[in-house]
């Protein structure tokens, strides 16, 4: 099984020429399979077989089709079919983004579908596009490669359906449900972004939302045009499509960036199969995760991957002198909004690329300063009309990320020990190129975006740990570079070394499982001693093998996934990390509004606080507006951008006390005047939790009683 790509041309075979129907069968049955295993997940997680149908027509012709018609105009030279796929539904989410922002300003939402059709018909008509329909001369994929690819998609699917998509129901079913503190709020902006664009901040009507959002406005364009419930896209279709086309995109990028398939298979297994060092659950990990976790917790980083991994390949043909400025442009644009995390790591990389290059050249690399121009024109875009130069809370603070770990002088080294071996263990591999590293563009650009990300991390604080962020996005770079020098030591894959990392890998996993975590009351130091015994002997069995030796280091993560979903097993309501109640009174509520309002309704409600701690209101409660889908006057207010930095945190008191005050007078001391004072600001129903305060007796004369199922209540005013 070589790991080389070039073949010679009697080698590659034209779309069209395969040698019979069994063949065609053998080369689609990878992606069949992981299609057929990811179905199988949603489908037994409760997802209807009509929506994921509806879902899989929706991201085939809807977001890959006219994708893959628009990156085949644009890119130079056809590779392989599935580069072409993946990287086109990359180029259809951006394209999708447009067509959403310019279909729903007009409040033309309702023809959101039509889009598609648009870039069709241009294909159609257009006689130079036409030939895009068809192309040949593609290379022929290694079978081995596909099956590879597959395997991760369909590891990572079941990670995804144990830890996320079986302890998060899409409505509840009982009073006693629990959910992950910020889905609600991260589904209502996508509810928003099916009515409004942009879209405003849900839980506060008419309150800026500065945010990325570009990865919401994705899932509320989705159930739009494929006409699936919001709730169902996503806590169940679109994470882990995401996940797949991620997954297949590093594959296809670490293939043509490296030119050798298996480097693309490597980083996809670094990203999404081995887990982090910790071997424990993210919440409670040091320095947070890279991918455990927060694929589900946060979909816009694995929205922004999607976004990045194709801006690096396209980033490195530039380097090369390919050609792809337009795609840089696009993918750069559809990046400002994903994640604010990206473009920063894309221009850091640029510039630190170009200082390089420079040094080593004498001579200005103008190729990377005109991307680097491209990266920065895109950053003041973000910071100006997405972000309005708000700082959400970032300020320069060295070393906030390691300075809870590191209580005197001496713990300095061992929490700069602790964040490299869980932050950074996967990248090793890099030291396998040696000072093949300094010697190309391509690597240079990889190894500072790796590196870059990093680096703003612990040159940048945040009060709730966002510039883990930059870690992650530098990640996407990493990985693929350790994946190439993996594959330089490794030279070729062989079976005994496939068996041993698959062996080595089951083994840390069962160790872990078996003997479970150490009490923190435990000695260390006979630990350590072993643990460095054990480390010796590794060593002193591999160090003839360096290719076993660098594969064993790899994998000391892959326990990782296991460990975290493990942690869901013991908290399987919700899983393990911080949740809200979600009753599932509340959620029938919610959606009898969504079901019987207007979208540019907007609610009011009695319910502010996720909990009351010693008369302190966390003001984290989102369920109305997530499920309802509709903007309230005030919910919790927690997540506004202004609110990001300041002292009192999720308690902090809500900025307008008097627009407060009006609000729950509706509820409790209810008048013709304050009613009327509401309706101007657009409101035009009141949801009562009586279970937090019963309404006023009184509010029955002044509004009408449309839903009450006892401890629930819906007025319309």
């Amino acid at each position: 099984m070589t790991a080389t790509a070039s073949r010679p041309a009697e080698q590659r075979t034209e779309q069209g020429t395969d040698p019979g129907v069994p063949d065609k069968a053998r080369r689609w049955a990878p992606a069949a399979v992981a299609f057929a295993v990811v179905a199988f997940f949603l489908i037994v997680s409760g997802t209807p077989v009509l929506d994921v149908a509806r879902y899989a027509a929706y991201a085939a012709l809807a977001v890959m089709l006219p994708g893959t018609l628009v990156y085949r105009a644009l890119r130079r030279t056809p590779r392989t079919l599935v580069e072409d796929l993946a990287m086109g539904a990359a180029v259809g989410l951006v394209l999708e983004l447009a067509a959403w922002f310019g279909f729903v300003s007009v409040g033309a939402e309702r023809w959101l579908w039509a889009w598609p059709a648009l870039v069709v018909v241009a294909f159609v008509a257009v006689r130079p596009l036409r030939r895009h329909w068809v192309v040949r001369g593609y290379e022929r994929v290694p079978v081995g490669w596909s099956w590879a690819v597959a395997a991760v998609v369909a590891g990572f699917t079941v990670y995804l359906w144990d830890s996320f998509l079986r302890r998060n129901p899409i409505l509840p079913a009982g009073e006693g449900q629990a959910q992950y503190l910020d889905l609600a709020f991260q589904m209502s902006i996508a509810g928003a972004a099916k009515h409004q664009a942009p879209p405003d901040l849900p839980q506060v009507a008419g309150e800026p939302l500065h945010y990325h959002w570009f990865g919401f406005a994705h899932m509320g364009a989705a159930s739009l045009v494929s006409g699936v419930d919001l709730p169902t896209v996503f806590l169940r279709l679109a994470v882990p499509a995401l996940c797949a086309l991620a997954i297949v995109l590093v594959a296809v990028v670490g293939w043509r960036v490296s030119d050798r398939p298996y480097v693309g298979v490597g980083a996809a297994v670094l990203m999404f199969t081995i887990g982090e060092f910790g071997f424990e659950n993210g919440i409670r990990q040091l320095f947070g995760t890279q991918v455990t976790f927060i694929v589900w917790g946060s979909p816009s980083m694995t929205y922004s991957w999607v976004l990045l991994f194709p801006l690096i390949a396209v980033l490195v043909s530039l380097l090369r002198g390919g050609g792809g400025w337009a795609l840089a442009a696009l993918f750069l644009l559809g990046s400002t909004g994903a994640k604010a995390s990206s473009v920063p790591v894309v221009a850091g990389a640029l510039g630190l690329t170009a200082l390089v290059l420079f040094v080593r050249r004498r001579r200005l690399p103008w190729v990377v300063l005109g991307a680097l121009g491209l990266a920065v024109v895109a950053q003041v875009f973000a910071t100006a009309v997405l972000f309005a130069f708000e700082s959400h809370g970032v300020k320069v603070e060295p070393l906030q990320g390691l300075r809870p770990y590191a209580s005197s002088t001496l713990a300095w080294p061992l929490a700069a020990v602790a964040f490299l071996l869980n932050m950074q263990l996967r990248l090793v591999g890099i030291v396998g190129l040696g000072r093949r590293v300094f010697t190309d563009p391509e690597k240079v650009f990889l190894l500072a975006g790796a590196v870059v990300g990093p680096l703003l991390y612990l040159t940048l604080g945040h009060p709730g740990s966002s510039n883990q962020y930059f870690v992650r996005a530098g990640f996407a770079f990493g990985v693929i570079l350790s994946a190439w020098g993996w594959a330089s030591v490794v030279g070729r894959l062989d079976r005994r070394l496939a068996a041993f990392a698959v062996g080595f890998g089951v083994l840390l996993c069962l160790v872990q499982l078996v003997f479970g975590p150490v009490s923190a009351r435990r000695p260390l130091v006979p630990l350590l001693l072993w643990a460095l015994a054990l480390g010796v002997v590794l060593f002193l069995v591999l160090r003839r093998r360096p290719a076993y030796l660098l594969t064993a280091i790899l994998v000391a993560g892959a326990p990782g996934l296991v460990m975290d979903a493990a942690a869901a097993h013991r908290q399987p309501n919700g899983g393990a990390y911080p949740t809200a109640a979600l009753p599932a009174s509340r959620v029938a509520a919610a959606r009898w509004v969504y079901a019987h309002s207007d979208p540019d309704d907007v609610l009011a409600t009695n319910v502010h606080c996720n909990e009351v701690v010693k008369g302190l209101c966390d003001a984290r409660a989102f369920w109305l507006s997530g499920y309802a889908e509709r903007s309230v006057l005030v919910e919790g207010w927690t997540f506004a951008p202004r609110m990001m930095g300041l002292p009192g945190g999720a308690e902090e008191p809500f900025w307008d006390p008097a627009l407060l005050a009006a609000n729950d007078a509706a509820f409790y001391q209810p008048t013709s005047a304050g009613l009327a004072v509401l309706r101007a600001r657009g409101v035009r129903w009141l949801v009562v939790d009586r279970s937090v305060r019963p309404e006023s007796p009184g509010l029955t004369s002044l509004a009408i009683k449309r839903y009450d199922q006892g401890r629930m209540a819906v007025y319309q005013i």
